[in-house]
C-alpha cells in the first residue's frame, strides 16, 4: 500500500461532530499538524469525509 500524508489546513471550529471525530481518528488535533497513513479504503474514505480541511500527498 502506497502512504499518505495529511495535513489538516483548516480549523474544525463550527464543524459538525461527524467531521470532529474523523479528524480525531485520523491523529490530527491542530492546524498544520501532519500525519501519515497507509492509503487503505477506511483511510481514503476518512480523509473524503473531511476533504475540505485537510490537504492529501502521496509519499
Amino acid at each position: 500500500m502506497a502512504k499518505i500524508a495529511i495535513k489538516q489546513v483548516r480549523s474544525a471550529i463550527g464543524r459538525t461532530k461527524n467531521q470532529k471525530l474523523t479528524l480525531e481518528a485520523l491523529g490530527l488535533k491542530k492546524l498544520q499538524q501532519v500525519v501519515e497513513h497507509e492509503a487503505t479504503p477506511s483511510i481514503l474514505g476518512m480523509v473524503a469525509t473531511v476533504s475540505h480541511l485537510v490537504e492529501v500527498q502521496e509519499k
